[in-house]
């Protein structure tokens, strides 16, 4: 069933069945471009920079990546709540494959990182149209089904992007890493444009107003959220925090901060609609999922770290500890909505906040240096708990707006999580190198130690400072997620109000 009507069920013709399948293999396909990317790419740096060079500024394959498709959210979420989201999702994938096209006959890193903000571009439409469209293709009983299908291509994209980012590199050309998107590409958009069927939209002969398009509020959303996320990026790596540099960036965003309230007050149509933050359900979502951002990245960039340099895994094997969770999050994702159609969604997503809690304080208390299997059951019952967390918030938020707000809901969500994803790398990396100076008498950071450890060669000492530093930072993640289970506990309502549809 490729129509986007809201709840619209053909179950009895197998036509629209076939149509609407064909469509959820296209999202499928999109979403595995997205989750692939960062992945993929990280295991090919040694190759890229040994192509290109460039090493100092390596780092802005990922940043520049993530500044775009995190400033993208708003408004692509908002162009498709006004033209529809078939024309976002096809302009989206088609900037993505072209800044795929580009990376893969870059010259130079500069011109590497350039292409990947155009892939970024790219993909923030795909993120936020797909998890629209989700919403969209089936109605609320049905939405865990399509939400644990794209649970699950995340997950394999974890698990497989540096296996099959490395084997390409090795055994190919780092550039294959993005010429393989245009095949993937390719197929989804052909799916997309064959059979995804909107419902009718009237034109202006028949009636229809004429769609505002807020652009200079999407210009001031960019401006502001690109130049506060650099200097968060940036900040504490390239130049200090007190610098020039940061202080100019950080005053400059607040400006533009400034500049957005003013600019989307006085819009007919606002990129992002004041009504965003006045619902308590939806301004309590996206504060929950803001601290889910911030929380995940404690396992995803600083256990590695923690297993290879305090355990004394090799390098695949630390990769396997963290990916564990990747298999009980969407299992526990698909098996949510038989909780939450009995206590509801914000009491569901207590629990699994509340679990997820729990299990992050238990981490800074596993003996030292102790044994993987010990790291690796916690990282399994996270991944459970964040499946009960995170699922029945983003289908109960959709589930409280109409479709013409949808789009606009779903990308407030999500950049609010990537957001708090950036902030925690920020705030956790300071945190983890203020403990390594404090043990370690200010002798280096997290970063160059990871590099220059041998996997179990490190001195005892410098291994117990490792294993501190983590434990902060798993510390502060649990604080995050207590602040999730205050934020839903006092804010949201008990029973959100769903639409009938």
């Amino acid at each position: 069933m490729g129509d986007t009507r809201p709840a619209a069920r053909e179950t009895g013709r197998p036509a629209q069945a076939h149509r609407r399948g064909a469509v959820v293999a296209a999202l499928m396909l999109s979403m595995a471009l997205a989750a692939l990317d960062s992945t993929i790419v990280s295991t090919a740096v040694p190759q890229i920079v040994g192509d290109l060079g460039g090493f100092s500024v390596f780092s802005w394959l990922f940043s520049g990546y993530l500044l775009a498709v995190t400033v993208t959210l708003p408004v692509y979420g908002k162009l498709s709540d006004t033209f529809g989201r078939k024309p976002v999702l096809v302009a989206g994938a088609s900037l993505f494959l072209l800044g795929s096209l580009l990376c893969a006959l870059a010259w130079s890193m500069g011109a590497l990182i350039a292409f990947r903000v155009v892939q970024g571009l790219g993909g923030g439409a795909l993120q936020g149209t797909v998890q629209t469209l989700a919403a969209d293709l089936y109605p609320l009983e049905e939405r865990p089904k399509i939400q644990s299908k794209l649970s699950t291509v995340w997950a394999l994209s974890a698990v497989a992007g540096p296996g099959l980012g490395g084997v390409l590199a090795a055994y190919a050309d780092w550039r294959w890493i993005f010429l393989i998107n245009l095949p993937v590409g390719a197929a989804a958009l052909w799916l997309i444009v064959r059979h995804l069927h909107e419902p009718h939209r009237r034109s202006r002969r028949e009636g229809r107003p004429r769609a505002r398009v807020d652009w200079a509020g999407a210009l001031a959303v960019f401006a502001c959220g690109g130049v506060l996320l650099t200097a968060l990026v940036q900040g504490g790596v390239a130049w200090p925090w007190l610098s020039a540099p940061s202080l100019t960036l950080f005053g400059t965003g607040l400006a533009l901060a400034g500049l957005v309230v003013v600019v989307e007050r006085r819009a007919a149509e606002p990129i992002i609609p004041g009504w965003v933050w006045r619902r308590r359900t939806i301004a309590a979502v996206n504060l929950a999922l803001g601290a889910l951002g911030l929380l995940m990245v404690a396992p995803t960039v600083f256990l590695p770290t923690y297993a290879q340099a305090v355990l004394g895994l090799a390098p695949v094997t630390a990769g396997f500890v963290l990916s564990v969770w990747t298999l009980s999050w969407p299992l526990s994702a698909a098996l949510s909505q038989h909780v939450y159609r009995r206590i509801g969604f914000r009491d569901t997503a207590l629990l699994g906040i509340g679990a997820a809690t729990l299990i992050l304080l238990a981490f800074p208390l596993l003996p030292y240096p102790g044994r993987a299997w010990q790291p690796t059951a916690l990282m399994l019952l996270l991944g459970a708990a964040l499946g009960l967390f995170q699922l029945p918030l983003i289908v109960g938020v959709q589930s409280t707006v109409g479709w013409s707000e949808r789009g606009t809901t779903t990308a407030s969500v999500l950049f609010c999580r990537q957001t708090g994803q950036t902030v925690g790398a920020t705030l956790f990396g300071a945190v983890a190198n203020g403990v390594l100076a404090a043990r370690l008498g200010g002798a280096g950071d997290l970063d160059s130690l990871a590099r220059d450890l041998g996997v179990g060669a490190a001195p005892d000492a410098t291994r117990r400072a490792v294993a501190d530093a983590v434990h902060a930072v798993y510390l502060g993640a649990a604080c995050a997620a207590a602040l999730a289970f205050v934020v839903l506990l006092t804010l949201a309502p008990r029973r959100f109000p769903v639409r009938t549809e």
